[in-house]
């Protein structure tokens, strides 16, 4: 079941009222699933038992046609994740900004779901900044991949403009309140205030940042003077 965002309750239930992703991620939070079917999901065995189950009834010829639809999704898969991992970002925001262009909206969302999956990834699951990482049995994620100049401005998904955080680390970044050094330590703003308490912010100034194994895969410091110059509050 769809979960609305606040003002669009009306809009979701209005039959065949979504025509794309970008108006489904736009209207909504997310999605309940019945607990049965969640644990189908995230059964590996099943999972591939359920994908074939629905192709089989919503896409019959996929099988006649070997399967050909998703040969072709998985080989896309790849390509971006390619595009992501080794790409310049000058040939990404080229790329990018004609698929916005020609309202590409899945391939788009495709795009910035893949960019959400590999920054954790490259990172061990863990926030460069705190440390915290948990390993849990069920699905559940803790760990956010955060672009350093925000897409919006940047049109850049390749690993180079993002950094795994904690969510509360994520919106201190996004606001302004803190941001990491061209030698990867953290910055912490002055125009704030916080009780003192073991998790203040302020005590990890001038902490070094988890970066990923691969010195390839690191922060892009010209993104970092980015975000620093425009974003963080002094």
């Amino acid at each position: 079941m769809l979960i609305p965002k606040h003002g669009f309750e009306a809009s979701l239930s209005v039959k065949h009222s979504l025509s794309s992703l970008g108006e489904l991620t736009q209207m909504t939070e997310g999605a309940t699933l019945p607990d049965d079917l969640f644990y189908l999901i995230n059964s590996h065995k099943d999972n591939k038992i359920l994908q074939a189950c629905i192709i089989q009834k919503y896409f019959p010829d996929a099988e006649k046609e070997g399967w050909e639809g998703r040969t072709n999704q998985e080989g896309l898969f790849a390509e971006i994740e390619d595009k992501l991992l080794n790409e310049s970002p000058e040939q990404y925001k080229k790329e990018m900004e004609e698929l916005l262009k020609n309202k590409e909206e899945e391939e788009i969302y495709l795009r910035g779901s893949l960019f959400k999956r590999e920054i954790p990834k490259l990172y061990q699951q863990t926030c460069c900044i705190s440390g915290m990482r948990i390993d849990s049995q069920i699905a559940v994620s803790m760990i956010d991949a955060c672009h350093i100049v925000p897409f919006s401005v940047s049109h850049d998904d390749t690993v180079s403009n993002g950094i795994a955080l904690c969510p509360n680390l994520h919106r201190a970044f996004d606001r302004g309140l803190i941001s990491i050094d061209n030698d990867y330590t953290v910055k912490i703003s002055s125009l704030f205030r916080e009780e003192e308490n073991p998790y203040s912010i302020r005590l990890l100034e001038k902490k070094k940042i988890l970066l990923p194994l691969n010195k390839k895969y690191y922060p892009s410091v010209n993104n970092l003077e980015w975000h620093r110059s425009n974003v963080f509050k002094y």
